[in-house]
């Protein structure tokens, strides 16, 4: 990954409660909604995924700013928001906590009743990423070694953690979404026989199909569904490691020729997703939709933001509406500022990218201890902050609050719909398959903000503290 450091925000002050208004039913008229329940986290972590006395819609009337929710326009439909599940987070979830720790911590992340958040979409590496203690492949060979008919191949890697972590998860979730992303090829089919940089050699592009589908039939045989799979990490960064570089081009002549028909002969579901890089280049992904043999494959494009603006996404589905558009890596530095970072992913990502016609939202890393391990050598990330800090207590950080803010409230299928732009109140609205109506709303300022949330021609009246993030939800 490109550790770019974006941070925007500065230490933020004062808290102001929010507050409900008196509802109007004492005057015979009759409320829209009974009440809307809402969660708030502030940046100045006074508050911290906290609930708030309840609003009620009426015929309130109000003079500042208004978001208007409109269910009529709707918009993509919701895969859903989570985080990588890096092999070193399962490392540390699996090795560092004893049974009833990790049951426990299993069920916050994944349950979402109660104080759970409700996780609902996972990324996991095909092979090493950058944040596991080693650097290895499915296949791996000895020097001047090929391995072509894939005789070597284990998945036996992740059977100490990877593996045993995604089954319980699976156990308490069984619906979660898992999406697949390799670093590299194993080194022997690489133009520079490495797990770090190089290209895939256009005389293993067939193995390498072989490869990937091997990949998903086996991880099956563990009772985990790869719902879809990138074709590589970060395509156009070599610098980490592993890594691999690939073209628009090289993308396309893999799916079109190799990849896809390979799927289609093994009666695999499993989507195929290009690009998996920052929104610096949306040119990449449409220069493969453009090869018609190719995005017949090709289920759409997923993007990273440390690099362009998160307005790409939606330069690439007006190009192809007929593709989906996923959200899949962005990482919080251990230097980071917690409000900062929290403004940064809210207006960007949570906000942003779902705005973008984005049907995920994934933050970068699950886990990391206090030291920001564990990380390959020579091109590991030695300052990603995970979710989660696990040492001799579990610190929850800053990107578990910006992902638990739609996680828990926003369902897999639930459809985006139509909210009103307001100055420094960025949001974004759904409506779940239960008809429960979901906005989140980011205060974008130094100061409180008051405004109001028009549904039916209702009105409830809230307040927002300075640089913090409300979920609203009513019925």
């Amino acid at each position: 990954m490109d550790y770019k450091d974006y941070r925007t925000g500065i230490c933020l002050l004062c808290i102001v409660c929010l507050s409900s208004m008196c509802t109007t039913r004492d005057k015979g008229i009759p409320s829209s909604q009974d009440s809307v329940r809402v969660t708030i986290t502030s940046g100045d972590k006074s508050i911290l995924f906290s609930s708030a006395k309840a609003l009620a819609f009426g015929l309130n009337e109000i003079t500042g700013p208004l978001i208007e929710v409109d269910t009529s326009k709707q918009f993509q439909e919701m895969d859903g928001f989570g985080y990588s599940l890096t092999g070193g987070s399962a490392y540390l979830l699996n090795q560092k906590l004893n049974d009833r720790q990790r049951d426990d911590l299993l069920k916050e992340l994944f349950l979402k009743d109660g104080k759970n958040i409700g996780i609902s979409y996972l990324r996991i590496s095909v092979g090493a990423s950058d944040l596991d203690d080693e650097v290895f492949s499915y296949d791996d060979a000895a020097k001047d070694k090929t391995d072509v008919s894939l005789t070597n191949f284990s998945l036996a890697p992740d059977e100490t953690n990877l593996i045993p972590i995604l089954k319980a998860i699976i156990a308490i979730s069984p619906e979660i979404k898992i999406m697949g992303s390799p670093w590299s090829a194993p080194a022997w089919m690489k133009s520079n026989n490495s797990p770090k940089g190089g290209s895939l050699k256009p005389e293993y592009y067939d193995v390498y199909a072989r490869y990937l589908v091997k990949y998903i039939k086996e991880m099956a045989i563990q009772g985990i569904v790869i719902d879809a799979i990138t074709l590589q990490n970060e395509p156009e960064n070599p610098n980490n490691n592993p890594s691999m570089l690939m073209t628009a081009v090289e993308q396309a002549t893999f799916v079109k020729n190799f990849l896809g028909p390979a799927f289609n002969a093994a009666g695999l579901e499993t989507k195929i997703i290009v690009f998996d890089h920052n929104c610096d280049h949306p040119e990449y992904p449409i220069a493969i939709l453009n090869d018609a043999d190719a995005k017949r494959y090709v289920d759409g494009s997923a993007f990273h933001m440390y690099l362009g603006d998160i307005t790409a996404l939606s330069t690439v589905h007006e190009a192809h509406p007929d593709r989906n558009i996923y959200f899949t890596e962005q990482w919080t530095s251990g230097k980071g500022d917690f409000g900062g970072d929290l403004r940064w992913h809210l207006r960007n990502l949570i906000i942003g990218a779902t705005r973008n016609w984005s049907r995920t939202v994934l933050e970068w890393n699950l886990a990391s201890d206090p030291q920001f391990n564990p990380h390959t050598d020579e091109g590991g990330c030695t300052e990603c902050l995970g979710a989660l800090t696990i040492g001799d207590s579990v610190v929850r950080n800053v990107s578990y609050y910006i992902i638990a803010h739609a996680s828990k409230f926003v369902r897999p299928g639930a459809k985006r719909i139509s909210s009103g732009d307001v100055d420094n109140l960025y949001n974004v609205a759904f409506r779940n398959t239960s008809g429960e109506k979901v906005l989140i709303v980011l205060n974008d300022s130094n100061e409180g903000k008051d405004f109001g949330i028009r549904y039916n021609g209702t009105i409830a009246k809230a307040t927002l503290p300075p640089g913090s993030v409300g979920t609203f939800v009513w019925n």
